[in-house]
């Protein structure tokens, strides 16, 4: 039997406790863990123990746990993101996930001043994972920048993916990518995850939508904006063809929605647009599994 592909979402990590009993009861087969630039002094181990009080004989999971700050700069704010992935990469076990997450960081300029940096921090943190049996996955984020400037993550350019698995060539970095982020940069992502498949360890479930009238008429530079992060179910990707490729591959992971983004299914009508999300990735991947009859 091919082992079905779960479909979940993210949650805060601060706000797990709280949140999880509320929106297990919809569906979600696999939860990400979340943190925003630091661990926020959250006591791991007592968190993980009551997560999985929560989801205890329950079919879910905690796919992944992730911190979302610049931890190439260590500046302000990022001051505890270095260390938040490595209490991560530490206690990923206790929530029974091997994968930590968040963008790689970036040094101001271009993306290939970031590069003697990155090899220095994930090649260190590459080991401290492997030794602890984890995976260390970059999402495929811009946050606003680009290959001259950004402050956040250099993970977001094929180009820069080459230089990455080149600079730290290690088995256990890969990526969580998502096609909202490329289609943002006009990128098709179905050639793209065909190419990088082997390197894809999450999946975002975030999608985009382009008013491809707009660019036409008006091009990229304009007032107008011309493209929007969707819901899956909402936006233009072929969800079928994106799994369809996943199961192809030989991917073993999860699809895990990212909300919070959608112009339309937002505020009131947030979960209602993620359980949509939810459903329509269900069928997706083709429904429930059906036993086949014995002969």
């Amino acid at each position: 039997m091919m082992k079905q592909l779960r479909i979940g979402t993210l949650v805060g990590g601060p706000d797990a406790v709280k949140v999880l009993p509320q929106i297990i009861p919809h569906g979600f087969e696999s939860v990400a863990l979340t943190f925003w630039q630091s661990t926020q002094q959250v006591d791991l181990s007592e968190l993980a123990k009551q997560v999985k009080e929560i989801i205890n004989e329950k079919d879910i999971i905690i796919s992944s746990v992730g911190v979302f700050g610049n931890p190439l700069t260590g500046e302000g704010d990022n001051a505890d993101t270095l260390a938040s992935w490595e209490r991560l990469i530490d206690h990923a076990h206790e929530f029974g996930t091997d994968l930590v997450t968040g963008f790689t960081g970036r040094l101001p300029g271009p993306i290939d001043g970031s590069m003697k940096r990155f090899a220095e921090v994930f090649g260190e943190l590459s080991k401290r994972a492997e030794d602890r049996g984890v995976r260390l996955a970059f999402e495929n984020c811009a946050m606003h920048g680009n290959w001259q400037e950004g402050d956040w993550n250099i993970a977001h350019n094929p180009m820069a993916w080459e230089m990455m698995f080149n600079a730290v060539p290690a088995d256990n970095i890969g990526l969580q990518w998502e096609p909202c982020h490329q289609m943002l940069a006009l990128i098709d992502p179905i050639p793209q995850l065909r190419k990088w498949m082997g390197k894809i360890f999450n999946v975002h479930g975030k999608d985009a939508t382009i008013a491809w009238d707009l660019i036409r008429e008006y091009g990229i530079h304009s007032s107008k904006e011309y493209v929007w992060h969707r819901t899956p179910g909402f936006g233009d990707t072929n969800w079928s063809d994106i799994i369809s490729i996943l199961r192809q591959g030989g991917y073993s992971g999860t699809i895990d929605i990212e909300g919070f983004h959608d112009p339309v299914y937002r505020d009131d009508w947030e979960m209602t647009g993620q359980v949509h999300a939810l459903n329509y990735l269900k069928q997706c991947r083709g429904g429930h599994f059906v036993p086949n009859p014995s002969y």
